[in-house]
Order: C-alpha cells, then sequence, then structure tokens
C-alpha cells in the first residue's frame, strides 16, 4: 500500500511538474548578434526579444540574463536576426517541370495535396513564414487551413483559389484542351465575360474559402495561348471585380505583363500588380497616384527564359513568350524602383522552384535596390500590402513572434539570405 501511495505521490508530482512546464516553456529569450528593424531601416546590435506564447513580449537593449524555470535562451550572437519574410506571389500547389502540363490531367486533388506539404515545408525553412498564393485549383485553400491546425508545417498562407480569367484568358483552365474536352467554363470556375460574371465569380471565390481576389488582366507566359501580353478584361470588369472584392474586405492582384491590361486594373483601384513586364512610365506614374503595389517576381522571369531553352521543358506555344517576356523583368523593376513605386516582395514561386524564394533578394539588389529596401519590401511592405500590419512585418512588443536569423551581414552579403539558419513561427521554432 505505501509504495502504491508513493507512486501515486510520484505521478500526481510528475502531472503538476508538465503542467507547469506547459505554461511555462513558451518563454524563449533570443539573444541576437543584429537585428534589422524594419520600421527604423536601422541594424541594431545585442537585443534581446523576449517571446511569450505566440507573441513578442519584448524587446531590450543588451542580453538579458533570463531568470525562473522553464525559459529558453536561444543563442543568435553570430547573426542577423529579423522578422520572418512575405512572398506575395507563390503557387504552392505545383512546381515547375517537364511534366506539369501532364499532371494536370493525371493528379487527383489528393495526388496534389501531398505533394504541396513538401513545398510549404521548402517554403517555411527558407524563411518565408507568410505567402500570398495567386492561383490554383483550390487546394491551395486546403493546405492554408491545414497549416493553420497545425496538421502540416509550412507559411502562413493568403490564397486567392482560383484566378479569374476570361474565356480564353491567361487562366482559363480548358486552354489547350481538345474540343470535347473545353466545354464552357464560367464564373464557378473562374472564367467571366461580363460585370455580372465578374461579381459572381469574386462571390463564388468568397463562398470557396479565398482570402484574397487574383485576375488575369493580360495574357500569360505559361498558358498554352498565344498572346502573352494583350489586355483580357474591359474596364467595366475590371470595376466589377475590384467593386465587388471591396465589399467582401479582399484585397486584389493583377497578373500582367502588358501596359493596357495594367492601366486598367490600376484605374479600377487593383491592390497590387504581378510581373509588370512592359510597364510603362504612364502606368508607373498612376500607380504612384494612386498607391499601387508591384509585385515583380523577378525570380520567375530569369527561370522561364532560362527553362525555354530547354526542348520539351515548355509546350512550343509557351517558348517564345517566355524568351520575350522573361528577360524584361529585372529592367523594369529597377526602372519602377527608381521612379518610386511601391514595391512588395513576390517571386512566383511554383513557376520557379519553391525553396529559392531568396534568390529575388539578389535579383533586387542587381537591379539597384539596396539590400535594406529589398528586406523591408519583404517584411513590412508585405504586411501592409495584406493589411496585417498591425500582426507583422516588423519585430516589436504585441506583434506575432514570426522571427528569423541568417549568419553573417546580408546588408554587405545578399547571397546569406539563401541559407537562413533559425525559423520561428507564432513562437514555435521550426529550424535552428
Amino acid at each position: 500500500m505505501k509504495n502504491q501511495y508513493l507512486l501515486l505521490v510520484f505521478v500526481l508530482g510528475l502531472i503538476q511538474s508538465f503542467a507547469y512546464s506547459q505554461e511555462t516553456e513558451s518563454t524563449i529569450y533570443l539573444h541576437c548578434g543584429s537585428l534589422i528593424d524594419s520600421k527604423s531601416k536601422k541594424v541594431k546590435s545585442e537585443q534581446t526579444i523576449i517571446v511569450e506564447g505566440k507573441l513578442i513580449k519584448e524587446i531590450v537593449s543588451g542580453y538579458k540574463i533570463a531568470e525562473g524555470y522553464a525559459i529558453e535562451v536561444i543563442d543568435l550572437k553570430d547573426k542577423t536576426v529579423m522578422p520572418g519574410l512575405m512572398d506575395m506571389h507563390v503557387h504552392i500547389e505545383h512546381q515547375s517541370s517537364k511534366k506539369r502540363y501532364e499532371e494536370g490531367f493525371r493528379l487527383n486533388e489528393a495526388d496534389v495535396a501531398l505533394k504541396a506539404t513538401g513545398y510549404c515545408t521548402k517554403t517555411l525553412m527558407a524563411g518565408f513564414t507568410t505567402v500570398r498564393d495567386l492561383g490554383g485549383t483550390g487546394v491551395n485553400v486546403s493546405l492554408g487551413n491545414a497549416i493553420a491546425k497545425g496538421h502540416i508545417i509550412g507559411p502562413r498562407i493568403y490564397t486567392a483559389e482560383k484566378s479569374i480569367a476570361t474565356t480564353g484568358g491567361h487562366a482559363d483552365p480548358t486552354n489547350g484542351l481538345r474540343k470535347d474536352l473545353k466545354g464552357d467554363p464560367g464564373p464557378a470556375e473562374g472564367v467571366i465575360n461580363s460585370p455580372e460574371d465578374a461579381r459572381k465569380a469574386v462571390r463564388q471565390r468568397y463562398k470557396n474559402g479565398a482570402d484574397c481576389i487574383k485576375i488575369t488582366a493580360t495574357g500569360g507566359v505559361l498558358s498554352v495561348a498565344k498572346d502573352g501580353s494583350g489586355p483580357q478584361f474591359s474596364q467595366e470588369e475590371v470595376n466589377a471585380i475590384v467593386e465587388a472584392a471591396n465589399e467582401y474586405g479582399f484585397t486584389t492582384a493583377a497578373h500582367a505583363h502588358g501596359a493596357e491590361g495594367m492601366k486598367r486594373a490600376v484605374l479600377a483601384g487593383i491592390t497590387s500588380i504581378e510581373h509588370g513586364t512592359k510597364m510603362t512610365e504612364e502606368v508607373m506614374d498612376l500607380m504612384i497616384k494612386k498607391g499601387t503595389y508591384y509585385v515583380p517576381t523577378i525570380t520567375a522571369g530569369k527561370f522561364v527564359a532560362e527553362k525555354a531553352a530547354i526542348p520539351g521543358f515548355y509546350p512550343d506555344v509557351v517558348v517564345p513568350k517566355a524568351l520575350e517576356i522573361g528577360p524584361m523583368i529585372q529592367n523594369t523593376f529597377g526602372k519602377a524602383y527608381k521612379r518610386g513605386v511601391k514595391i512588395a516582395f513576390g517571386t512566383d514561386s511554383g513557376v520557379s522552384f519553391h525553396g529559392d524564394n531568396a534568390k529575388e533578394f539578389i535579383y533586387m539588389h542587381e537591379a539597384g535596390m539596396p539590400v535594406i529596401e529589398a528586406i523591408i519590401s519583404a517584411t513590412r511592405t508585405t504586411a501592409e500590402l495584406l493589411r496585417i500590419e498591425d500582426k507583422l512585418g516588423t519585430i516589436e512588443a504585441g506583434k506575432i513572434a514570426d522571427i528569423i536569423a541568417v549568419d553573417g551581414d546580408p546588408i554587405q552579403n545578399v547571397k546569406v539570405m539563401l541559407d537562413v539558419k533559425f525559423v520561428m513561427k507564432e513562437g514555435v521554432v521550426y529550424k535552428r
């Protein structure tokens, strides 16, 4: 009996200890050698970030010594610490390959989802704790929900669900199919041909669980169609999409390579222009006036130009578009940045390989943007685009603890951004 009593006391003690540790184990002290303050655009030395649960409790100068039980201290004294990065243009469901077009006929939604879990992990391990997914099959909604509930590991996902297109336009899901498979997709499938269709398509995206709206304002590179840059919506149709999106509290994004399609989208009040390849000074000035963000995706441009030189990687109709448009984006970005257009970081990963997102920093810097501003474009500016700057984008008390670290000094050597050493998302450490 005495042994049983002692065993009971021991077990109760373990339970109490476990309960106490559960309450206190989420207090973490990060000793940061350098800390990028994306609010002031300054780099601070020898800082301590105190994280409790999912939130940042305090940032103090010096290396504060932790006091109390179950407080973890993480030594990042030889690293540069910054907010979790955000990529405003990814396609998390898929990734380019020679079989990408064929897979549309062979893979079920479950196959797509299972492959995509790997893309989600790669993205988070690359330091990107938040992404905006700009178009897939709808699996992207489920992926975002699964990550939010802790079922799989990945970045926080804000998704457009299915992009909205016109008949035959970029993002018409039946482009390139044989006649008996084409059918006549409509607003439910994200294909519109009138202002009324446009409103219904936005409302369908809301019903399907989207967080934002994406339109394909011009032709595109990778769609199986000839046109790569012509406008594909009337002004009235774009107006209706943005009006309906605003009513539902959505931000909006417009894929656009040609200037006329961009201009119509900006006039309608679109939140961001994606790619912007043939952007004119007139469009740049209009974007500055309207406060429109530019998401350049230089990485995707370089990727498609490189892969178009490999026989059979893309269908024949895609190759000339990739060779023309791909190399132009970096130059356009440089001009837009110098003119004063607001830049939000985005890569089009999925077109390029997931996990390689940080290459964009190198390309932005090559085109004339200082590294500190490129990092701000992927932290504070992206949070502002998503309208979540009260929660994310800077390391401040009360904000969500999305924090990453790299070796060395990225301001002096941007390439260190390619190898993130530490990743914390919502107070949980995923990579050391």
